[in-house]
């Protein structure tokens, strides 16, 4: 990480939430989540928080770095209908070593639908990598 990450950067991140990120469409092959309503997916509104996070770090990394979610505490409090747009707040709050803490906070243009934290934590790719094929190879997955 360059000096340059440091708390108190901020970032503003906007999504418009397509059809295909509504709830049936989080897992098409379970049935219960068939018959819920065609709202943005809260599995999909953790990811457009990790998103806003990667972006206010994106100017901030090395060549061949790049960071992983490790913690998120965040609420879902409004549905949002697809075709608005989500836009995110993103504050880097704390860096301790190569573990990054965030406050994140959604609206969509009409209610606040969400907010909390979100911890990152920032690696090379190149030795991640290495690490999940060596598990894999462990499992007998490669």
């Amino acid at each position: 990480m360059k000096p340059s990450l440091k708390p108190g950067l901020k970032h503003k991140f906007a999504y418009k939430v397509p059809a295909n990120r509504t709830v049936p469409h989080l897992y098409p092959e379970a049935a219960d989540f068939q018959k819920m309503p065609h709202v943005f997916a809260t599995g999909y509104f953790v990811g457009v928080m990790e998103w806003a996070c990667i972006d206010l770090m994106a100017p901030h990394m090395e060549a061949g770095e790049g960071s992983l979610g490790v913690h998120i505490n965040i609420s879902h409090a409004a549905a949002t209908p697809p075709g608005l747009t989500i836009s995110v707040d993103a504050e880097c709050t704390a860096i301790d070593g190569k573990r990054l803490t965030f406050k994140v906070q959604a609206h969509d243009g009409v209610d606040l639908i969400g907010e909390g934290t979100h911890e990152r934590y920032a690696v090379i790719w190149d030795k991640f990598n290495s690490r999940v094929a060596d598990k894999a190879a462990k499992a007998g997955a490669a």
